[in-house]
């Protein structure tokens, strides 16, 4: 592809200062800047539905992080930090493998990689029985390593391991050691599938009562489930964004939700968070590839349906096919395939220039300089975020996963 997007443009002073280490201790108590026909307000985000009406549909990611970062000890009193990626099989559910009892393989990130040359050891002491865990290094996989994961003995799950051992995935710029509360506090009330080793930021501001209060008022709300990976914090370290390597992440929507979603599609979708932005245009693109490649639809030919980081721009951008017409692919797909739930794989990069097919409102937190993240933000209010921005850092907004939030419509 032509590269244009020069990611030097998109690079703004954040000092370490206005990075939050901590979350508020009220969740819905974050400041809250809204951003609506080309003019900044603020408010609380408690009153977030005041911004909000009934042609409004709101979609959050119900994903649930996972204490997904292990800390080893060598024999000579070095620490190996692992953190649990995803399951090595592409065709097995995070839930799955947590499931795996006595041994499993995993893509993980490994810090101090040179330096982990022996099987490492970890005792445990779980509901009274003695674990032994050993990680084990195997192939390298790009910027990270596949782990095979032993236990003995053999009759607990690889998710009792990591919630007993497991620390908070928090993100590399929080410069702390994550704590108990974090288990709590970097999860959003409504987290149900476990598989993020990174939390969808903007549903942190988000409580049950503030929920509620959102549907009395008639705002219909849903869920999806993107895995949210650790490539999140990837920074592009190329010139040009086009240059930048995207990971794949697994989405999964339900029937339900599509037919919710479809039968609603008069009112103007509000996707809570960059990851729910990524997941709804992920799967527009979905029912325009099945369009343009029917043979998709044998699901025992094709078993896994994934979007690459080029291919909506390469192959797909110029077919002209609607939200509307793009769902009823899917829900023809699921019908055909006798499927409640729609999983597939994407690693599309949301570009400046992108226009926005389902989602037409976005609620976020602040994001770092020069990320896709910030990328993304640019294709819903194009050159405008570097007011936004400033505006944020002059008024003392927090930022990045701890931090404040933005509403654009």
């Amino acid at each position: 592809m032509q590269l244009q997007t020069l990611i030097a443009d998109f690079d703004y002073p954040l000092p370490q200062n206005r990075i939050a280490d901590f979350p508020l201790a009220q969740r819905d108590e974050s400041k809250l800047l809204i951003f609506k026909d080309k003019q900044i307000k603020e408010d609380i985000f408690k009153n977030i539905d005041n911004y909000l009406n009934i042609n409004n549909l709101l979609l959050l990611n119900d994903t649930s992080v996972v204490p997904a970062r292990l800390l080893f000890t060598k024999s000579t009193g070095a620490t190996i930090e692992i953190l649990c990626l995803s399951p090595q099989e592409n065709n097995v559910s995070y839930l799955q493998s947590l499931q795996q009892k006595g041994s499993c393989v995993w893509k993980c990130y490994i810090g101090n990689n040179k330096r982990m040359n022996e099987i490492l050891k970890m005792p445990l002491l779980i509901d009274a029985q003695k674990i032994m865990l050993t990680a084990e290094r195997l192939e390298n996989i790009g910027d990270s390593f596949l782990v095979r994961f032993q236990w003995q003995p053999t009759d607990i799950t690889f998710a009792q391991i990591l919630d007993y051992a497991g620390n908070t995935p928090l993100p590399p710029y929080i410069k702390r050691k994550a704590n108990e509360e974090d288990k709590i506090r970097y999860q959003t009330v409504f987290a149900k599938q476990k598989g993020s080793v990174a939390a969808p930021t903007a549903g942190l501001h988000f409580t049950q009562n503030l929920l509620k209060k959102i549907a009395k008022k008639g705002i219909f709300i849903d869920y999806l489930t993107l895995h949210v990976g650790a490539g999140t914090f990837k920074p592009v370290t190329t010139t040009y964004a086009e240059e930048h390597q995207m990971h794949a992440e697994k989405v999964i929507f339900s029937k339900i939700s599509i037919e919710h979603i479809y039968n609603q599609l008069q009112k103007s979708v509000i996707a809570v968070g960059t990851t729910t932005t990524r997941s709804l245009e992920s799967l527009y693109w979905c029912g325009v590839k099945l369009k343009k490649e029917p043979q998709l639809f044998d699901i025992q030919t094709h078993p896994n349906l994934s979007l690459s980081q080029w291919e909506v721009y390469q192959n797909l951008y110029t077919e002209n096919i609607s939200v509307k017409e793009s769902f009823e692919n899917i829900l023809k797909y699921m019908n055909i395939n006798q499927l409640q739930y729609f999983p597939f794989a994407t690693s599309l990069m949301i570009l400046p220039f992108y226009t926005p097919k389902v989602v037409k409102g976005l609620i976020t937190n602040f994001h770092q300089p020069q990320s896709t993240l910030l990328l993304l933000i640019a294709s819903f209010v194009g050159q405008k975020w570097k007011e936004i921005y400033n505006y944020a850092l002059a008024h003392d907004f927090r930022f990045l996963s701890y931090g404040d939030v933005c509403l654009f419509m």
